[in-house]
């Protein structure tokens, strides 16, 4: 009887070790198969190439296959809007991949939004989109890849020392990457029909290409606006430091406000610090405000009506068509006076 009994626990126990066993080996791969989901950018989609002499030369079963194989090891960038990476296609070709997930009305209308601004924008200062491709859990913008990478990195990892940073603006091409950056934005407001209102410049949204020329990137909060209009009126959105004081109040977006947050990137161009840099966070200031009481001997490199583009009263600010002629009139000058 007692054997009977210590038989029936030993057979209960491996029934147990065993279900054990299983479930372990169950759960290990559908966690592996999860971790594999998520180091594979998208699957299971459409691909769309827009015709240019770059796309045309590249088979594109080959171009899908290499687009799903990117995975961790290639992401170059990441933020709210996503995750960037680098799709190597020969020694010569190189894409920029933007990965948007899906799953929110506000993450699928920020892949619209720069469909809707990029699908036919041709200009030599704003980054080219090559194409898309969208599936069920995610979408992506493929776009030309800019070796230099942003401004934001250029500016606050390469460039760390101030001092340095104002006694070699020469050096650094500042009047070069600021004529670029402001090139792409009259395009956009005029150019275009209907006219685009970018609504997030910023020096993380400025490429630079391998010739460190200037390109407007990531449309994702851009806002279409009818030429006969003034603004169109949204929820406010942009990153904080760059926003002009009235969209905060008003939620209408327009281009002078484009101009003041352009402002604040050229004033950022010229001290080397961010609009939230801990000193504006401490003195509860902001970087406009922090330049003209500590650094006003450094804006002789402005013209006197291009220290208005972050004023906080639009009236007074200039159009960016104003400010492109303003700064290639600084460059030339000082091309020749070199």
């Amino acid at each position: 009887m007692a054997n009977a009994v210590v038989l029936a626990l030993y057979i209960k126990l491996c029934f147990v070790f065993f279900f054990f066993f299983i479930s372990k080996i169950i759960i290990s791969v559908l966690l592996y198969r999860r971790w594999k989901r998520k180091q594979m950018v998208c699957k299971d989609g459409m691909t769309v190439m827009f015709r240019s002499p770059m796309m045309q030369s590249l088979p594109s079963d080959a171009f899908l296959k290499k687009t799903l194989k990117l995975s961790n090891k290639d992401i170059i960038g990441s933020g709210g809007y996503g995750t960037v990476y680098r799709l190597t296609i020969n020694e010569s070709t190189a894409f920029a991949v933007k990965r948007l997930n899906k799953g929110t009305a506000d993450r699928d209308r920020g892949f619209e939004r720069e469909l809707e601004a990029m699908g036919d924008i041709k200009h030599r200062n704003i980054v080219t989109l090559h194409g898309y491709y969208t599936a069920p859990h995610c979408n992506l913008l493929i776009y030309e890849l800019m070796p230099n990478g942003s401004l934001d990195t250029f500016l606050h990892v390469i460039m760390k020392n101030v001092v340095k940073f104002l006694v070699s603006l020469d050096l650094l091409k500042f009047k070069k990457i600021a004529v670029g950056a402001a090139r792409g934005l009259p395009y956009l407001h005029h150019d275009c029909i209907t006219h685009i209102i970018h609504r997030d410049i910023k020096s993380s949204n400025i490429l630079l290409d391998q010739n460190m020329e200037a390109r407007v990137s990531d449309f994702g909060l851009a806002t279409l606006m009818e030429p006969d209009k003034t603004h169109v009126s949204t929820f406010v959105a942009g990153t904080f430091g760059y926003l002009a004081p009235e969209y905060f109040d008003t939620g209408r977006a327009t281009t002078k406000g484009n101009v003041y947050s352009f402002g604040v990137l050229l004033l950022e161009l010229l001290t080397g610090k961010k609009p939230d840099d801990e000193v504006f966070i401490e003195e509860g200031s902001k970087i406009v405000s922090w330049v003209k009481a500590v650094v006003q001997e450094e804006l002789y490199v402005l013209d006197g009506r291009l220290e208005n583009c972050p004023d906080d009263e639009i009236d007074n600010r200039p159009t960016i068509a104003e400010v492109v002629k303003m700064l290639e009139k600084i460059r030339s000058d000082k091309a020749l006076t070199d």
